[in-house]
C-alpha cells in the first residue's frame, strides 16, 4: 500500500494548511509540517479549514528543513515550483514518497530548490500567474501520485453503497 507524504515548508496561511490536512485525511497521506509557522497549529482557521477530520490527521512538525532530512533519512523528495523543467506527470512517485510544496509568498527556497534539480515539478499553467492556490496545488500532485498507485488504498465501497443507482 503506498502512504504518501505532503511536505510543506513554512506555510503561512492556516486556512490552506487545514485545507491541505483535509486532503491528507481524506487519502491517508501523512502531512510534514516545517517551522517556522505562519500562525499556531490551534487556530480556530485550520480547525475550521480541516474541520473535525484534524484529530484525525496523521501530522509530524520540524524545527527546519535541516531537521526534516535528519528524521528523514533517505527520503525521495519531489519539490513542488513554478522553475521546474519537468511537469508534475512525468514523475514516477514511488511509495513512501515525500511530495514538498513551499509557502505561499516566496515557494520552496532556491538554495533548496538548486541542489535538488532532478527532483523538482511542476504544473503547467498559461500566462503571467505566478502560481495557484497552494492546497489546489497539493491536490493535484497528489492525486496524480494516488492514480499512479491506482488509488489502491482507497475504498470506494462504502460511498457507492449509499448511492441508489436506479
Amino acid at each position: 500500500m503506498a502512504k504518501l507524504n505532503i511536505v510543506l515548508h513554512e506555510p503561512e496561511i492556516p486556512a490552506n494548511t487545514g485545507n491541505i490536512g483535509r486532503t491528507c485525511v481524506a487519502t491517508g497521506t501523512r502531512l510534514h509540517l516545517i517551522e517556522p509557522l505562519g500562525f499556531q497549529l490551534n487556530e480556530k482557521a485550520i480547525k475550521r479549514a480541516g474541520m473535525d477530520y484534524w484529530k484525525d490527521l496523521d501530522v509530524t512538525t520540524y524545527l527546519d528543513y535541516d531537521d526534516f532530512l535528519k528524521r528523514n533519512p533517505g527520503a525521495k523528495i519531489y519539490y513542488a515550483t513554478t522553475k521546474a523543467p519537468n511537469t508534475y506527470t512525468e514523475v514516477s512517485y514511488e511509495e513512501d514518497c515525500y511530495i514538498m510544496f513551499g509557502k505561499e509568498s516566496a515557494g520552496i527556497p532556491e538554495d533548496i530548490l538548486v541542489n535538488n534539480q532532478d527532483t523538482c515539478v511542476r504544473i503547467p499553467m498559461i500566462g503571467d500567474i505566478r502560481s495557484l492556490n497552494l492546497s489546489n496545488s497539493v491536490a493535484i500532485v497528489l492525486y496524480e501520485a494516488l492514480r499512479q498507485h491506482d488509488f489502491a488504498h482507497m475504498n470506494l465501497e462504502g460511498h457507492l453503497r449509499n448511492f441508489d443507482w436506479k
